[in-house]
């Protein structure tokens, strides 16, 4: 298995409410309430930080019997920081994290070097990791308007 494609679909609702689909899969993205949203989902900068959250727990998941490390439980808390005035075009800061925290708590026998082993290989590997701290190429392939297709009734 060598490269792959991945898909998903974004379809604006209600107000600020977002159903993204992704191989029969759905999420719900929101704001939340105080950013005028009605808060039934995380929303987008969220769901980064549970992206990589999740995607380090699969890459532990992978990996952990081949670096003999049992995982008896796993949690990340993930942080970051966001200048909202970027995004609301009130300075000219980035919109996007500044920065991004996180802290792996891991119930296992290991030893200590071995487990820090492990996460630096952990950190190495995982694809949403390389994809934030990595300047990846954002490519639009331009729009498209739809009209309403609807065929009078005469």
């Amino acid at each position: 298995m060598a490269r792959s494609t991945f898909k998903a679909t974004a379809q604006l609702g209600e107000k600020f409410q977002v159903r993204t689909h992704s191989r029969g899969h759905t999420v719900i993205v929101d704001e939340p309430k105080e950013l005028g949203g009605t808060d039934l989902g995380q929303n987008p900068v969220e769901l980064i930080l549970s992206a990589l959250g999740a995607c380090q727990s699969i890459v532990i998941q992978t990996y952990a019997e081949k670096f003999d490390i049992t995982v008896d439980a796993l949690r990340i808390e993930l942080e970051g920081d966001l200048d909202l005035d970027g995004f609301l075009d009130k300075s000219d800061v980035r919109p996007g994290f500044s920065d991004v925290r996180y802290q792996v708590f891991l119930k296992t026998d290991a030893p200590e070097a071995k487990v820090k082993e492990f996460l630096q290989f952990v950190e190495a590997h995982c694809p949403v990791a390389d994809t934030i701290a990595h300047p990846v190429n954002l490519v639009s392939s331009g729009f498209v308007i739809e009209k309403d297709q609807r065929t009078p009734t005469t």
